[in-house]
């Protein structure tokens, strides 16, 4: 059983976070339940930012809070020093409300509505990644509209296939994200809002992909893109002042997974943007960074409650717990792997093979295949490690079943941060359909 930051197996037998019994938290919020180890996140966020206050060059952290987003979670980003990276109004507006400084807030998305852009223009927001033609046209007009200079970033598919699932590759040529850089698109880009009066340029960004355990795709990367702002600098005399490799850093799920340590894939970064930088005699740019999965992912725990079981002869035993692919969509999505642990037998021995399912109406709704745990009875609580990212983030009504309870938990207190839904919570938005006279 590997463990993740403050988790330990207590005097009990217990499962235990943040200092806190996960029986106990299981008992007082309800299952299905998301506990986050908070001082896990501030280690990692600690972590990402120290390397690069070693390596001596300036630098802004954004998290990538697609993989968890709420006011909570901003708040604690916002007492680290992190930027944020927000893909919607929704992520923005949360952010606004959580106070966020507006100056280190990016806002990505391949299709950014008139209303958006217009909210991000109004709240004054720090820079907007651009994806398309079409976003540049919007946002010159928006600038003039809007008589203001707005800070921007060029996204680039720089044709790289890192080692990952398809459904998460984003920086290979056949992308809906961003401009090619091998047949010209980015060039042509650059010198449209080069001309625009009100877009301030500051940089390239790319994502080349999630859950990448290697470095050479993140140095080819980098050395990539500061060869193409050295072009231009030597073409149109212009000096890019930032540069975003973006994230996709690995974690470990289960044991199969190897992943590298935050440091190194920066320190790899780092490394090749300095190398290409002194070839082309090129100033080392300012680099940015948008860890999601690699802040957050570990350091999220889902608590269920164990119902009924099905014994197979000959094929398997299930296991079904209380929530599914409601609560976690990633198994059946593209076939993500877990590890869990009863929480409340920790310590028992391992004797029986389960495949976990969830209660979804759907036979895909299985969230561990092969989940090696002691003889399960009903009541006993499953803890599944490593949901922190793409969770709740993803988490449905399928089946009309209420989004489960969030819980910070850190220095042995749990704070309760997004309440559980209620039934009257999931008609809230419903309307009556008849005939005016039924009505009346």
């Amino acid at each position: 059983m590997h463990l993740y930051g403050t988790q330990k197996v207590n005097g009990s037998g217990h499962l235990e976070i943040g200092g806190m019994d996960a029986t106990q938290l299981a008992a007082e919020y309800g299952t299905p339940l998301f506990v986050y180890d908070i001082q896990l996140f501030r280690e990692r966020a600690r972590a990402f930012q120290e390397t690069f206050k070693q390596a001596d060059v300036s630098y802004q952290v954004a998290y990538a809070s697609k993989a968890f987003s709420s006011i909570a979670i901003y708040q604690v980003a916002a007492q680290e020093g992190l930027s944020l990276d927000v893909v919607s109004s929704g992520e923005l507006y949360t952010a606004i409300q959580a106070g966020f400084p507006r100056e280190r807030i990016h806002f990505h998305g391949n299709n950014k509505s008139d209303a958006e852009l217009r909210m991000a223009f109004e709240e004054g927001i720090g820079c907007i990644v651009v994806d398309n033609f079409y976003e540049i046209q919007q946002l010159t007009k928006l600038a003039q509209e809007y008589d203001r200079t707005i800070p921007v970033l060029l996204r680039v598919t720089p044709g790289i296939e890192a080692h990952t699932h398809d459904y998460i590759t984003t920086g290979q040529e056949d992308s809906k994200f961003g401009f090619d850089l091998m047949n010209g698109q980015a060039d042509r880009a650059f010198l449209q809002m080069m001309q625009a009066d009100r877009l301030n340029v500051l940089g390239l960004h790319c994502h080349i992909g999630s859950q990448i355990f290697e470095t050479s795709a993140f140095r080819l990367a980098a050395e990539k893109l500061v060869g193409k702002m050295a072009e231009w600098h030597d073409k149109h005399g212009y000096t890019c002042s930032v540069l975003n490799l973006g994230g996709g850093f690995g974690i470990r799920y289960t044991e199969e997974d190897t992943p590298l340590e935050p440091s190194v894939y920066v320190k790899e970064m780092i490394e090749a943007v300095k190398i290409v930088a002194g070839d082309s005699n090129y100033p080392v740019p300012e680099i940015w960074i948008e860890p999601g999965r690699s802040l957050i992912g570990d350091a999220g725990t889902t608590l269920y409650t164990i119902g009924a079981t099905k014994r197979v002869p000959g094929i398997r035993n299930y296991a079904a717990v209380d929530g599914g692919m409601s609560d976690n969509i990633r198994p059946a999505l593209y076939g993500a792997k877990y590890s869990s642990v009863l929480a409340n037998r920790a310590q028992e021995t391992l004797s029986e093979t389960y495949t976990i399912a969830g209660k979804c109406c759907e036979s895909g709704d299985k969230l561990i295949e092969e989940a090696q745990l002691p003889a399960v009875t009903a009541g006993d609580i499953l803890a599944v490690f490593c949901t922190g990212a793409y969770g709740y983030s993803m988490a449905s009504n399928y089946n009309r079943l209420a989004r489960p309870a969030v819980v910070f938990v850190e220095d042995a207190r749990a704070q309760l941060v997004i309440r559980r839904e209620s039934l009257e919570d999931l008609i809230s938005h419903d309307l009556s359909y008849g005939k005016k006279e039924l009505q009346e």
